[in-house]
This record gives C-alpha cells, sequence and structure tokens, in this order.
C-alpha cells in the first residue's frame, strides 16, 4: 500500500501535466507562471513596492518646502498676578522717587495668521536632487529584490524537477526489481531458485523503497520553500512543468567581465548610494549659507479686566507686520567640518565596496561560465554512460534469463544504471542553475519572464 501511495502521489506531481488526473485544485505552474506568480505576491516584493511609492511623496515633501506657508495661531493669557514695573513719579513731578506701576490686563487675547516665502536656501536645491535620488534608489531596490525572488524561485523550480526525475529512476528500479521478485519467488517454490537470491531482491526493494521514502519528504520541503519564496499559501495544491533556460548561444564570447557586470543591479544601487552621500556633503556645505525669507503677520489683540471677548461692543486691535529674516551662520563649533570629514570617509567605503562587489561579481560570472561548459560536457559524457549501463543492464538480463549470467551481476547492472542516471539528473540540475549564476551575474534575469 505504501508503494501505491507514492507512485498515485508521484503521478500527481508529475513533469509532463495530464488534465485527465489531476485534481480540480491542483495549479499547473510554469517556470515563466511561477515566477509572474512571486512577483505579484512575494512579500518582499510588496514591501519594494510600498517603499518605491513612498519615495514618490518624499519627493513631494521635499519640494512643499519651497511653498509659501501659512498657519493661523490663537493666544489666551489669564493673569491672576497682573506684572508690575517700578518706574520714576514724574506723575508729581518727583523722578528721584520710584513708584510702582500695573501694566497690561487681567486677560488677554490675541489670533492671526503668519506667513512665510523661502527666498533662498541652499539646502533646498541640493534638497531636491537629493529627494530624486532617493526615488531612483527604492526604484533599484525594488528591482534588485525582483531579481533576488526570480532566482530563488527558479532555483528551487529545478531542484523539484530533478527530485521528480529522480522519482522515476527510482519507480522504474523498483518496477523492474518487482516483476524480477515475481520471478524469483515462483522459481523458489519451484526448486529453481535459491532462497538467498529472493532475498537479495527483497534488500535492494527495501533500500529503494527507503529512498523513496526520504525524496518524499524532500519534494514536501521542496515544494514548501518553493511556496514561500513565491508568496502562495502553504495549502494550495500545485504541479511543475518541464522547464529549461534558453541562452544566446554566443553569451561566453566576452572581451571583459568587467564590461558584462557594469550593468548589475548591485552596482547601480552602490553608485546611487554614492550620489546620494555626494548630495549629503552637499547640503552639509550649503549650511555655510545665508538663508533669507520674506514673511508677514496680519493678527487681532484685545486686551480685558473682564472675561467678555465676546462682546461685540469691546474693540479687538490689528496689527500688521510684513518684512524679510536674514540668517547668517557664523561659528558653529567644526560641527559642520566634522560632519563633511565623516561623509568623505563613508564615501571612500562606498567606493571600496564597488570595488569588491565588482570583484565578487566578476567571479560568479566565470564561474557560472566555466560551470556551463562543464556541465555541458559532462552531459554529453553522461547520456553516453546512461546508454552504455542500460545496454550493460539489458544484456546481463537476457544472460541471466538464459541461465548463464548470476542474480549478483544483473543487480550491479541495475545499480550501475540507477547511479548513471542520477548522475546525469544532477549534472542536468547543475547546469540550469549554472545558467541561473550567469543571468544574475550579468544582470539578464528579467528574461526569465519574457
Amino acid at each position: 500500500m505504501k508503494i501505491k501511495y507514492l507512485v498515485v502521489g508521484l503521478a500527481m506531481l508529475s513533469l509532463r501535466p495530464v488534465v485527465a488526473q489531476e485534481k480540480p485544485d491542483v495549479r499547473t505552474l510554469s517556470l515563466q507562471e511561477a515566477i509572474t506568480y512571486a512577483l505579484e505576491h512575494n512579500e518582499d516584493m510588496q514591501k519594494a513596492s510600498y517603499d518605491q511609492l513612498s519615495a514618490k511623496y518624499m519627493v513631494k515633501e521635499a519640494k512643499s518646502n519651497g511653498l509659501p506657508q501659512v498657519n493661523a495661531f490663537g493666544n489666551f493669557n489669564m493673569y491672576p498676578a497682573i506684572p508690575v514695573q517700578v518706574i520714576p513719579n514724574v506723575f508729581e513731578g518727583k523722578p528721584d522717587e520710584m513708584i510702582p506701576v500695573q501694566f497690561g490686563t487681567k486677560y488677554n487675547a490675541n489670533g492671526g495668521i503668519q506667513l512665510s516665502q523661502l527666498l533662498f536656501n541652499q539646502s533646498y536645491f541640493v534638497g531636491l536632487k537629493a529627494a530624486k535620488s532617493s526615488e531612483d534608489l527604492y526604484r533599484l531596490r525594488k528591482t534588485m529584490t525582483e531579481e533576488e525572488v526570480m532566482y530563488n524561485v527558479s532555483s528551487s523550480y529545478f531542484q523539484i524537477l530533478q527530485t521528480k526525475e529522480q522519482f522515476e529512476i527510482i519507480n522504474a528500479n523498483l518496477a523492474r526489481l518487482d516483476q524480477l521478485g515475481k520471478i524469483l519467488q515462483l522459481q523458489y517454490e519451484n526448486d529453481l531458485a535459491r532462497k538467498v537470491d529472493v532475498n537479495r531482491i527483497k534488500v535492494n526493494k527495501t533500500n529503494l523503497e527507503t529512498q523513496l521514502q526520504t525524496l518524499t519528504s524532500a519534494l514536501d520541503q521542496q515544494m514548501n520553500v518553493l511556496k514561500f519564496f513565491m508568496g502562495m499559501p502553504l495549502e494550495e495544491g500545485i504541479a511543475l512543468t518541464d522547464a529549461s533556460i534558453l541562452l544566446d548561444t554566443g553569451v561566453t564570447a566576452f572581451n571583459s567581465s568587467k564590461d558584462l557586470v557594469q550593468g548589475q543591479t548591485q552596482l547601480e544601487l552602490l553608485n546611487k548610494q554614492s550620489e546620494l552621500t555626494e548630495l549629503q556633503m552637499q547640503n552639509i556645505k550649503a549650511g555655510y549659507y545665508p538663508t533669507l525669507a520674506a514673511t508677514g503677520t496680519y493678527q487681532y489683540n484685545a486686551m480685558r479686566k473682564e472675561f467678555n471677548f465676546f462682546d461685540t461692543d469691546l474693540p479687538w486691535f490689528k496689527t500688521a507686520i510684513v518684512g524679510v529674516q536674514l540668517n547668517i551662520p557664523i561659528f558653529d563649533g567644526m560641527r559642520k567640518h566634522s560632519q563633511i570629514k565623516q561623509t568623505e570617509y563613508t564615501l571612500k567605503s562606498l567606493e571600496a565596496d564597488r570595488q569588491k562587489l565588482t570583484k565578487n561579481l566578476e567571479v560568479e560570472l566565470e564561474n557560472s561560465i566555466s560551470q556551463l561548459q562543464n556541465s555541458s560536457s559532462s552531459i554529453a559524457a553522461q547520456e553516453q554512460n546512461v546508454a552504455l549501463a542500460q545496454e550493460v543492464y539489458d544484456t546481463t538480463n537476457d544472460l541471466y534469463k538464459e541461465g548463464i549470467s548470476p542474480l549478483t551481476d544483473l543487480l550491479e547492472a541495475e545499480v550501475s544504471l540507477r547511479e548513471a542516471k542520477t548522475n546525469l539528473n544532477n549534472e542536468m540540475l547543475k547546469y540550469q542553475l549554472a545558467q541561473l549564476g550567469y543571468l544574475k551575474a550579468t544582470g539578464d534575469l528579467n528574461t526569465l519572464v519574457k
């Protein structure tokens, strides 16, 4: 029953979708469809989209500082003890005599509107450039997130296909051993085979069944990982189709790997960070410039001995002020100088990061091309090896049926055939992952969804 259950499960997850055998709630996905789904539902992609939208409003926020600023204000004060000042007693002609005098009233209120307009501020113009560069930065971050999602989904997708191929290899071997076991059991019952030969078949079958159980667990885990990268609910059923990446046949012919990696999103992101740091330095230097703003205030004031501000017969006194405000920085204790030095070292650190990243991308590109070449040769060799192993198995099987070859030779030939197919399967996966590595290093992962 266990083998039957596994075979049914394998049929549902077949590399070749069969509509008649699928359940209605199982979704069949190609590699392109899986990536497209992930770009719409992956949580990191959603977060990157929100950050990019937020950056658009950062630009608007920066622009708003140069627009007129209008504010209304109101103020009410009550003095339980009215302020007292001492002045010369000029009222009675005694200037040498000081007398206390109360100034003001117990209740005071005022309200009005204040307007200000920035006329000149060097930091404002630098801030506009920085806000637009920040928008580009978040756009690049979203692009880099897209590339990470595409790479993770594709890598998981290919690993699942490899596991499914391994299922087919083991199931084919199980079918052969099952048929051979039935023949041996009949021969043993008729005293034509030894008990030890029957047991050898059972041992090999048990080993394969154990491998099948391990693969079943591995497949479930790989499916969960793929759904995680796609942003898909774990309970949703999916089936995968065959997938391959078609690279331009001339991609390995290049003059300089450094030229190929220059368009990489990670490098563009570092360049944009350097640009923002440069603008940060300009903004600090702008603090040495004076600032100029126009101001205007229009307000009403009222002073009362009693709280009767709503009495329309009592006056409110208006005041209007128009002017300009000039601020000239003189000395800040070397604060801006220290900030500029910090920014200079930040730029040097970013340049070191850029050089390191460039070298790392060149290494990844060189390694992926080398792996592509090696895997291509290995695949050709393994295909020949599979054909040879199949020929050895078929010949040994015929000799065994004729009673010329012992059972051990047949089992060894079966194991060799399985290993040859497994090695070919592994080389196919290496080749596909090398293709992914090449596309990642050159910044061309988006071709997977085109």
